[in-house]
């Protein structure tokens, strides 16, 4: 029997272990020299030398970005609800009000007509989604944001490398979370990056993360505990050093399955777009999960539904969106399967996902 192939695997390997031994033998072990040496290179190598906070997790990352940048009680901030649920999660955390807009049918990310229809005298701020490692319309979502005079923020928790006519993403919005959970592109372990547009708001997050001080017992607002690691921190040091050519495999990857898939609707890929294939995502518009069922258990391939549930229907955000109808996030929900294009995929793993689908799909047809 063939093995298993899962639809997203962590790379972990000898350097990252020697790099937590190192750090753990100094007995010094959290938020220190590590840290901000990451930081530093975290910034050069992705966002052109943008401030940059390292914090404990992706989450921390937005709920810190959205309160440095003035967000709180009663300010909404426009959000896909076709995501995860820190986006909206965040700016309730800030004591904000998400207002979820609706997707663009083939990139996934906001449309920027839904998130202009969604402006109200209360607006603080839109925060895009760069899904599955597709930068959202940045060009037209940031043309919408001076229109109004609001904020610009990015999610790009998926997104590390990606880029929109050569300007990274992590470079249009007053911040940026970049997330480092164990499967994304690029892992620390657990943790995420905020990238700012302007020293205040960096130092913002950095006494936010901090408990609110600077200096050691100077507290100076009300914050919290969101520190990365040194640990951590060096971690995700060794693996800067090789996102780049992970990055290039799951470009490559994702290539091949374009060229070779069969009986689903593939990802297209924008003008203009670097899409970095957090997530290779496709369609299947007849019983998604019945085909979901038969590649695992007929083929032993995995593949992940993200998201099978849109937040503005979860138990835990529908209140603040009563009513709302979206139907391409909606039909989104209903279709999505995401395909393994992980860098430790062998040709040979490849060759039996093509194969998976494609009879899968001739069968359902």
């Amino acid at each position: 029997m063939n093995d298993f192939i899962p639809p997203a695997k962590p790379i972990i390997g000898e350097d990252e272990i020697e790099a937590v031994t190192r750090v753990m033998r100094t007995g010094m072990v959290a938020q220190g020299p590590e840290v901000a040496a990451f930081e530093t290179e975290f910034s050069a190598h992705f966002v052109e030398g943008r401030p940059t906070v390292a914090v404990n997790s992706g989450t921390s990352g937005l709920h810190l970005g959205l309160l440095a940048a003035g967000v709180g009680a009663g300010d909404e901030v426009i959000v896909p609800s076709f995501t995860f649920a820190a986006t909206g999660n965040s700016v309730a955390l800030a004591g904000g009000i998400p207002v979820f807009a609706d997707i663009e049918p083939d990139t996934f990310t906001l449309d920027p007509a839904s998130v202009e229809a969604a402006i109200t005298p209360k607006t603080k701020g839109i925060m895009p989604v760069h899904l599955y490692g597709h930068p959202a319309r940045m060009r037209e979502l940031a043309a919408i944001a001076e229109k109004h005079g609001v904020a610009l923020y990015e999610d790009a928790a998926q997104a590390h490398g990606a880029a929109l006519d050569g300007k990274p993403v992590g470079t249009f919005g007053d911040f940026t979370m970049f997330s480092l959970y164990p499967t994304k592109n690029m892992t620390s372990g657990e943790g995420g990056m905020v990238t700012c547009a302007n020293d205040t708001i960096a130092r913002a997050v950095r006494l936010l993360r901090n408990q609110g001080m600077e200096k050691q017992y100077e507290n100076e607002l009300v914050g919290f505990n969101a520190r990365m690691t040194d640990i951590h921190a060096a971690i995700g040091r060794v693996q800067l050093t090789k996102v780049d050519a992970w990055t290039a495999a799951r470009q490559s990857n994702a290539a091949f399955l374009d060229a070779n898939l069969a009986g689903v609707v593939v990802p297209p890929v924008a003008a203009g777009a670097v899409h970095v294939y957090h997530q290779y995502t496709v369609r299947v518009t007849d019983d998604r999960d019945g085909f979901v069922k038969a590649l695992r258990e007929e083929h032993q391939v995995g593949s992940g539904v993200y998201y099978p549930i849109p937040n503005h229907r979860l138990p835990s955000l529908a209140s603040f969106a009563p009513g709302l109808d979206l139907a391409e996030t909606e039909r989104a929900a209903r279709e999505v399967v995401s395909l393994p294009v992980h860098p430790s995929l062998s040709p040979g793993d490849l060759e039996r996902v093509v194969t998976a689908v494609n009879a899968v799909a001739q069968a359902g047809a």
